[in-house]
Parts: C-alpha cells; structure tokens; sequence
C-alpha cells in the first residue's frame, strides 16, 4: 500500500492517495488529547526502546528528532547513511525529502498568489498562455493543481525518451513525461493525487518569476527560515553527509528481503513535486520560521504534519502535537520505517488522526 501523510491546517487542501511518491491527505484533522501527554523524559524512555527494536531488526535508519516547545528532548541518529562504506547516519546527516517538497511548492504558490503574481482561480492558460496542452490550459485552475483536483495526469517517474532518468535536471525535462496526455477527470470533479500537476506548479513559478524554482524556494522558504542544509542537490553532486537510499523493494516485497542501494532509480535532480534534501536541524528550523509567522505562505495555528516515501525514502514531520510536540523522523529505507514511528508518537500523545 502507498504510504499517506497528513498536513493539519486550514490554508492546505485534501489530498488522495499516490502509488508512487507519496500518497498524502492535506486536510484539517482535529487533534485530541485522551489524558495529559507524557512528559518528556517518559517520551525518550519509549522512544528509545522503540528505534532501539527497530533498528536492532534493521527497520529504521535515520533520525529521530522530538521538540517540545520549539526546543528538542530527544535527538539520535540510527543505521548506516551509506551500507558500503559504512558510513553511518548522524544527526547532520541530509535525507530525500520526497513529496515533502510539495508543501514548500503550496508556500511558493501562495505567497505569489497573496502578492498578486498568480490568481489561484484563474485558469493555467490566463498565467501560462502557451502551455503545450491548450485543453488542459483551459480548463484547468492553479487551485485545481494545489488541490490535485485538475486531473493532470502522467507519470514523472517513467523514463525519458533517451531512456536515462539521470537527464532529468531540470523541471521542463519533467514536461514531456506527461503534458501530452489527456486529463483523467474533468477538473474539479475528483480528487486523485498528482505528481505531474506539481511539476507544472514549479514551471509556473518558474515562468511567472524569471527564476529557476531552485532558486526562488532557497530565497523565500529556505532562507527567511534559516535552512542552511536544505536543497534540491543534483544526484551526481550531493553533499557528503547525505544518506544513500535502501529499498527492498517496496511496495511488493517484504521487509524481510535484504535491501539494495535504490540510487540508481532517482532522476538526476528532484523536482518541485519531491526529491528535495534535508536535515532534522533545518526542518525544525522550518517549523519554527512557521510558527513565528516569518515565512509568507507557512501552514500557521494548530500545526501540520507532512510525510513523503518511495524506494529507499520516508520521512515525516508533525508539528502542533498535544503537549506542544514536534516530530520529524527521515530514513533512508522503504516506507513505513519513518511513518512506523511517527505513528506510535502520535499513539502515545493521544493525538486522534
């Protein structure tokens, strides 16, 4: 089964289930405590027993990062960053985001749209007049895109005419994956999960703003919340202490099955619909920019959560928890393994999905 995340607030919309990426749902979801959340030190205790079973199973790789208040009570790092070097995760260490970037995609979107650039209500081809697929121009909203209400449809994942996904590094080499293909809904009257619809959300900042999407989300998400170690790296030149996905071949095989560098099957840079890199010390930097209101855009007031996976990606992040908890969890290994403990927190916090 896809793996699902959920963002709690109420300037983000309902999303549906993805078979790739991510499967997400974007809407408000109350959050109720049973009894009066654990206090921090019971919280590491039961944390630690939990990533201490997994890891031991090889079911978690990666970092574990509990903030109460803005300020972290547990932080530690799990498994190996690179199995053939043996190379170990550390708390610095930058993991795939996956469709985590499509929230900072909706930021974009929206602080364009509160300065007057975009009219989420307006068609694509009022923004965009030459997009390649004039029915789909037409008919389609920015809203609709945001919602993943278009029926955009196409898979980006699929391989380019040269046959190498490492040609794809810039957002229009996404384009032709899928922007001859028919809408599969009329807009507005389904709502199914797009990747595609977020690629051509980045090319639309990319068009209304002269710059290379890249470039605008490090200026206006990235940097007004002091995200030093948060970027779409190109696959032939990450960073050092960025994490080598592992899949067993998720979401068929077994956990059992021994896992495989899973690499090879990344474009050659991320796109405005997922891929992007981070650590557990920006993300909870976002959180906090977000909270204080210093990003344009931000999901504000009672918190998201957010979560992204595919082969040899997962990674998660709750903001809002009762007792006024955050949580980001980012692996390296198939899904569940970071929704897995995130879930459990959230059991443990009272917090209702």
């Amino acid at each position: 089964m896809p793996a699902a995340y959920l963002i709690r607030a109420t300037t983000l919309c309902t999303l549906l289930a993805a078979a790739t990426l991510a499967a997400a749902s974007l809407a408000p979801a109350p959050l109720a405590a049973q009894s009066p959340p654990p206090a921090p030190a019971a919280l590491a205790s039961r944390l630690t027993r939990l990533l201490d079973t997994l890891a031991a199973a090889d079911r978690f790789a990666g970092v574990v990062l509990l903030a109460k208040e803005g300020r972290p009570v547990f932080e530690r790092a799990y498994g190996l960053a690179d199995r053939e070097k043996g190379r170990p995760n550390d708390l610095g260490t930058r993991f795939n985001l996956g469709s985590i970037n499509k929230l900072f995609t909706t930021i974009a979107i929206r602080q364009l749209a509160a300065a007057g650039t975009l009219q989420l209500d307006s068609t694509l081809a009022y923004a965009w007049p030459d997009y390649p697929n004039p029915d789909v121009a037409r008919r389609v909203t920015i809203r609709q895109l945001l919602e993943h209400r278009s029926g955009v449809d196409g898979d980006i994942f699929a391989a380019p005419a040269s046959g190498n996904r490492a040609a794809l590094r810039r957002l229009r080499d996404f384009l032709p994956l899928f922007v001859d293909a028919p809408l599969a809904f009329a807009p507005g009257t389904q709502q199914r999960y797009s990747n595609a619809g977020y690629v051509v959300l980045g090319l639309l900042i990319e068009r209304v703003t002269g710059q290379p999407y890249y470039d605008y989300v490090r200026e206006h998400v990235y940097a007004p919340a002091g995200m030093t170690q948060t970027a779409h790296d190109a696959k032939d030149s990450l960073a050092p202490n960025t994490a080598i996905p592992y899949t067993r071949g998720w979401p068929a095989a077994p956990e059992s099955t021994p896992a495989r560098r899973a690499d090879d099957e990344l474009p050659g840079r991320g796109s405005s619909a997922g891929g992007g890199y981070s650590n557990a010390t920006d993300l909870l930097r976002f959180i906090r920019a977000a909270r204080a209101g210093k990003i344009p855009g931000a999901p504000v007031g009672r918190g998201f959560g957010v979560a992204g996976g595919t082969r040899g990606v997962n990674s998660v992040i709750e903001s809002g928890l009762p007792g006024g908890y955050d949580l980001i969890v980012l692996t390296n290994l198939d899904p569940p393994a970071a929704q897995r403990v995130a879930r459990e927190v959230r059991g443990w916090l009272g917090a209702r999905e």
